[in-house]
């Protein structure tokens, strides 16, 4: 039985120095290998043209470069775009392009399915199947991108799972798009979202990534949000909001509280109220995101006026505060949305 060959995409670019430096190259090749990799998308070595014939031909013999499998991409109204994905194991994941006039937001998924199981996310009803690969988060990324002209695209780490449980290989991802030898993309465009994983949340503030964080928060008491969000029962609102207030920000950053409203369970202006006085003193903004509705889940969008109302009592205690708007909801590309048995058919 042949030995498993080296997975290339899995490497930052200093363990693939260490990989070319045991096979007796110099340490500059693995520069250029990755700049293959990560800058032009290139998984075939044969099109490396820097390197040599000899050298393509070891690499060949002792390493891969591996590529998830664009099954379908479905097309909404809103010229947004679902990704579905095939990983080598025949699992799906799937991933969204969301254009706009300033550029577009490519977001993706870091776990098949998710453990945590939120009542208002389709995701969490499938269940956990298994964590990503760091080779096959940021494949997502290089992927989309040969769809697209923008070459700075903003990377919301929100689609399917929870990013901060699946810790090391969604860092090592990160760690991926922002080097200057690898994507290049700005710290500033990423931003990745957490269920209130306090553990992932403790280790990310001793990073060097500066990337942007948001948390799902979705309630004001405890008793709504262990409805609404299981893990809170285990973390608790005061104990992530702790972990928030310690969570160092650099000069004009922030961090993004989001919350889904839902009609008649988190939505009132008593709840908006309570909102303020949790995040008071907070270097934050708040994204409010309408219910998204779906076959499946047992909950409502409020109304306009409703939003607006609890929007505006936020404003009014001189929060920054943003509404999501919708994007992708005709083909299940919406925030909740995002599910593997959507595809079940594409196995057959």
């Amino acid at each position: 039985m042949d030995r498993e060959k080296i997975d290339l995409k899995e490497m930052t670019l200093s363990e693939m120095t260490d990989f070319f430096v045991s096979l007796g190259e110099k340490d500059f090749r693995a520069k250029q290998l990755y700049q293959w990799v990560f800058q032009k998308g290139v998984s075939d070595f044969e099109k490396m043209h820097n390197l040599s014939r000899e050298l393509r031909r070891l690499l060949k013999k002792e390493a891969c470069i591996s590529e998830i499998k664009r099954l379908k991409v479905l097309e909404s109204s809103d010229r947004s775009k679902k990704y579905l994905f095939g990983l080598q194991d025949k699992r799906i994941i799937e991933s969204v392009l969301m254009p706009d006039k300033k550029g577009c937001s490519i977001c993706i998924s870091t776990q098949v399915g998710c453990r945590f199981g939120c009542r208002f996310c389709l995701t969490g009803k499938e269940g956990f199947t298994r964590d990503m690969r760091s080779g096959e988060i940021v494949d997502q990324v290089l992927m989309i991108e040969r769809d697209i002209e923008d070459t700075s695209p903003n990377i919301v780490i929100m689609g399917m799972g929870e990013p901060l449980n699946n810790y090391d290989n969604t860092i090592k991802a990160v760690r991926q798009m922002i080097a200057k030898e690898g994507m290049s993309i700005s710290p500033r465009k990423i931003t990745l979202s957490t269920s209130g994983w306090i553990p992932g949340v403790n280790r990310l503030r001793k990073e060097d990534l500066n990337i942007n964080i948001a948390i799902s928060l979705n309630a004001t008491t405890n008793e709504t949000r262990d409805f609404l969000m299981p893990i809170n029962r285990k973390y608790p609102m005061d104990h992530l909001l702790q972990a928030c207030y310690q969570y160092p920000l650099a000069d004009r950053r922030r961090i993004t509280f989001e919350y889904v409203l839902i009609r008649g369970v988190n939505d009132s202006i008593d709840d908006a109220a309570r909102l303020a006085r949790l995040l008071e003193g907070m270097r934050c903004k708040i994204n409010l995101i309408p219910f998204n509705p779906s076959k499946g889940l047992p909950f409502e969008r409020p109304s306009d006026r409703r939003i607006l109302d609890f929007q505006n009592h936020l404003i009014k205690k001189d929060f920054t505060v943003t509404q999501r708007r919708g994007r992708g909801i005709d083909i299940g590309g919406g925030c909740g949305h995002l599910r593997s048995s959507f595809s079940k058919a594409l196995k057959k």
